[in-house]
């Protein structure tokens, strides 16, 4: 039987497509992942920000972890920094996993400030992380400082 996890996937819009490679990724480990994040299976076409908040603190409550997929330019992204700091605020488990191709430069600086983990896309890395590990890693898999004061094990 699968280990059953409720998750809020943060992303940026361009990295959907990892989404269901990470739930494939934990899938083969006997995770089953079930994700509360707004994706285009469950679109939301608002634009008034209060709205969108609105509609986005309830998913972000349901989960019990939060994991950001850190692709290209996800540190660009306002809403993912809002998701993280939500998350943080609804005292969630963050977790940050890079996804093929990102690099140290697009880890969201909430993410810094308020994640327990930041691990690389492999799916042992991501159950750790997952069920509480507080392992920090660069892009490379090498151990990086970690900036939010949470203590860390080595890579």
């Amino acid at each position: 039987m699968a280990n059953r996890k409720n998750v809020f996937l943060s992303h940026h819009s361009v990295d959907e497509h990892q989404i269901g490679k990470l739930k494939a990724l934990l899938g083969r480990k006997g995770y089953e992942i079930r994700n509360s994040s707004i994706d285009s299976t469950k679109p939301n076409n608002a634009t008034s920000p209060d709205y969108i908040k609105s509609i986005l603190r309830p998913l972000i409550n349901w989960a019990g972890t939060f994991v950001c997929i850190i692709g290209k330019d996800t540190a660009t992204r306002e809403w993912v920094n809002w998701e993280i700091k939500q998350a943080h605020l609804q005292g969630k488990h963050i977790v940050g996993v890079f996804a093929h191709g990102a690099s140290d430069a697009d880890v969201p600086e909430n993410l810094n400030k308020y994640g327990h983990s930041l691990v690389k896309w492999t799916g042992d890395n991501l159950i750790n992380a997952i069920e509480g590990d507080t392992k920090w890693c660069n892009d490379d898999g090498t151990s990086r400082p970690n900036f939010s004061g949470i203590l860390r094990s080595t890579c």
